[in-house]
């Protein structure tokens, strides 16, 4: 970390009531909450072993860290922290920082003069080069190093840092009296203390180094695994423009500040402060005091790299470009490969729209494995999995690459990259339409712990990864008919990823998720508007569909039919040419749909994408239906009928058994009576199981459909009492629900 600017050193300071002995080589200062931890220290010595439990002993030693390194706190919440460990304790501290600050000047003088015996005899109380012993010698040196004037401020803070201690105290016992009485105060107390809670980390005066240093740290961290227990956008800004406004050098705190402001999605001040942080780390030396002129150099390419990053992490595709070529010419210049294997992975994500981008990919891979980054070749090998997913290769393959991928992560220890390649994983199986194995990668990754302890009490990561996972899992129990356990995914993806984290842009997807029946139709309307316009117009095309306006969806689905193909998106073609083809044959057209869905079919196992290939199957079998050719159709339905049972959605299910059910009927036309009642039979325990997955997605629109084909095969067959049951059922749905006149054979 850098060295506090050195203009500080000789100015001993008084602000706010806090004393700054910043004597050159100190890095400490005294200050009253560091007194009362002092306070706290000697009561711990002076307290036997025998008043003291071993568990409440733990405890403090527990609690004495983060009271050494962290900011300043208010005295309440001090006494707050030792009554939680150890309440006898608690009393005697309240008890001897009362006497000092109601009593005299020299009270202070001598518990420092006091201070000192905790180092003297054979065996002492504290040994002088532990934590805690460093921190008395520091705080004794400072005190010790004041003036006599430096001194009376510093009691007289003393005095007012127990005042405000003891008025917050009573102000907080007289709340808690009050909200017994009545309930609705307790909830204004909650919402009190959180405000209290952000206020208390706020120092009057600037932290010391080690401070500074703990705090930046501890929050860089928690913004990186776990961004819901660090501070809000607002209260970290507000604490680091307070630590650069009593040392403007300080340049690790101006780059927590662009990783602040990489939250809010703030271009200008993440600019900014990227900017200020590497200007800042040159004029303090302490990239050129080790390396000469060329850790000036490295300053200046590394500062062009990551403005490079950074404009493209907001799209500015053509400032990002300038900035990598000036990064490239610098590193080019300094003859440094490692800074131009970074530019060369950039240079990929800038190009990888370009046909030619794979060869740049794998190129950037076999340097970054013969300069030993292991990071960005893993990176590398992810990125090529991901394009040759989409370019249609098989799974076997991708799945190798990224086993060789993982031996890399788990030899250098780079959890952040082991659950990304966990939810590449669960993102290929989904695009492969393994549902299956798509759940179990993401319960995986959702089951493992963090490799970096962020700090005692976080034990997982929320990363982009996790995010993702959950995403998965959420649309995964949807398809399922799990609405319940949808919505409760749904819930802690909210409480996880509130809306100012990171990566909440990541969660909008499902973020509106929303179950309805628009015209008795089932199915799923997600908010696509804000991540794909184009599922946004394949819903709309839907909802027209249900309106029965035919000549509108037809228009959106063929300009989105164009725009799909203009991006390349293979997945989204198909879907587009599969709503197309349904458009035509609820308009009597199936022979038009015929070309739509074989350039489908061609598509989906082009690309390897079978579950699209198996829905492309099955929605060729509902066309030969519908031209009479129900054998054909019924030997098109055995071939996509496993994948679509295995790993399809419950909708889905339903659908492909309601239509195997149609095409038996059909085809049992031509049959002698014993062969026909079979095979009625048949279809009518197919029926049944097609009910049971649209009952499980309350789809009460084609359980009609299926109790009406049900009442009339009852009908066929005698079975006068089954008849009657559906048919009373039908007609409760009928009456229920609204019919446009779309007839049924015309409806997959």
């Amino acid at each position: 970390m850098a060295s506090v600017h050195e203009s500080l050193y000789f100015n001993p300071m008084m602000t706010n009531g806090v004393v700054h002995a910043n004597v050159f080589g100190i890095k400490d200062w005294v200050t009253p909450y560091k007194i009362a931890v002092l306070v706290l220290l000697n009561e711990m010595s002076r307290t036997g072993e025998g008043a003291v439990s071993l568990m409440e002993r733990r405890r403090l030693n527990q609690l004495l860290l983060p009271l050494l390194q962290g900011p300043d706190i208010t005295l309440s919440k001090l006494y707050k922290l030792i009554e939680e460990s150890c309440p006898q304790l608690a009393n005697s501290v309240q008890i001897r920082i009362k006497l000092m600050a109601e009593g005299e000047l020299k009270d202070m003088e001598q518990f420092f003069d006091d201070l000192s015996d905790s180092f003297s005899g054979t065996e002492p109380e504290v040994h002088k080069t532990s934590v805690v012993g460093l921190f008395l010698r520091h705080m004794i040196l400072a005190y010790s190093k004041l003036s006599f004037s430096q001194v009376f401020k510093l009691y007289t803070a003393l005095q007012q840092y127990f005042q405000n201690g003891e008025k917050k105290t009573v102000e907080d016992a007289d709340m808690e009296l009050t909200s017994r009485d009545e309930g609705e105060r307790k909830m204004e107390k909650e919402e009190l203390d959180v405000s209290v809670r952000e206020e208390e980390v706020s120092c009057s005066g600037p932290l010391s180094q080690k401070q500074a240093e703990f705090f930046l740290s501890q929050q860089a961290s928690l913004l990186k695994n776990d961004e819901t227990k660090a501070l809000t956008p607002a209260s970290l800004q507000k604490e680091l423009n307070n630590l650069l406004k009593f040392n403007p050098d300080f340049a690790e705190a101006h780059y927590l500040s662009y990783l602040n402001n990489l939250r809010v999605q703030d271009v200008f001040s993440s600019t900014h402060s990227l900017l200020h942080y590497f200007d800042r780390l040159i004029l303090t030396g302490a990239e050129s005091k080790s390396n000469g002129e060329e850790g000036y150099g490295r300053s200046l390419r590394y500062a062009a790299l990551n403005l490079a990053a950074l404009h493209c992490r907001f799209g500015h595709y053509q400032q990002a470009e300038l900035a990598l070529q000036e990064a490239i010419r610098i590193a080019q210049e300094s003859n440094d490969h490692v800074c131009l294997q970074h530019c060369l992975s950039w240079l990929y994500v800038l190009g990888q729209k370009r046909s030619d981008s794979y060869v740049l990919l794998e190129h950037s891979v076999k340097k970054a494995v013969h300069f030993g980054l292991p990071y960005l070749a893993s990176l590398g090998i992810q990125s090529l999995v991901q394009q040759r997913a989409f370019a249609g290769k098989t799974a076997n393959k991708l799945m190798d690459a990224l086993k060789d991928s993982d031996l890399l992560h788990w030899k250098h220890s780079l959890s952040e990259l082991i659950d990304i390649s966990i939810a590449q994983k669960t993102a290929i199986w989904r695009l492969y339409g393994r549902s299956t194995m798509a759940l179990q990668q993401a319960q995986m990754l959702l089951s493992m712990n963090s490799l970096e302890a962020v700090n005692a009490g976080v034990q997982q990561n929320n990363t982009e990864s996790f995010a993702v996972a959950l995403c998965h899992l959420a649309e995964l129990h949807a398809e399922q008919g799990c609405f319940a356990a949808a919505s409760e995914v749904l819930k802690h993806l909210k409480e996880r990823f509130p809306p100012n984290s990171q990566h909440a842009q990541v969660i909008c997807l499902l973020h509106g998720i929303r179950f309805i029946s628009d015209n008795n139709s089932f199915y799923y309307n997600i908010k696509w508007d804000i991540i794909s316009p184009q599922k946004n117009n394949i819903e709309k095309a839907v909802v027209l569909q249900a309106q029965n306006q035919m000549s509108e969806a037809h228009k959106l689905l063929q300009k989105l039919l164009v725009h799909c193909q203009k991006l390349k998106n293979t997945e989204m073609v198909i879907s587009v040419l599969l709503s197309v083809a349904e458009l035509y044959w609820r308009s009597s057209s199936p022979t038009i749909a015929l070309p739509m869905l074989l350039q489908a079919l061609a598509l989906s196992k082009e690309y390897r994408l079978q579950y699209l290939a198996s829905e492309t199957v099955l929605n060729l079998a509902f066309a030969q239906l519908i031209l009479g050719i129900p054998e054909q159709a019924l030997s098109l339905l055995h071939m996509a009928i496993e994948p679509i049972l295995a790993d399809g959605a419950i909708l889905d299910k339903g659908r492909a058994m309601f239509l195997v059910a149609k095409c038996q009927v059909a085809s049992a036309a031509s049959y002698d009576q014993p062969k026909k009642a079979e095979a009625l039979e048949a279809a009518i325990e197919n029926l049944n199981e097609a009910k049971n997955y649209f009952a499980k997605v309350d789809c009460k629109e084609r359980i009609r459909d299926v109790v009406y084909f049900q009442a009339r095969l009852y009908h066929t067959l005698g079975k006068t009492q089954e008849r009657n049951r559906c048919a009373m059922l039908f007609r409760q749905l009928h009456q229920e629900l609204p019919s446009h006149g779309v007839p049924l054979i015309n409806h997959l």
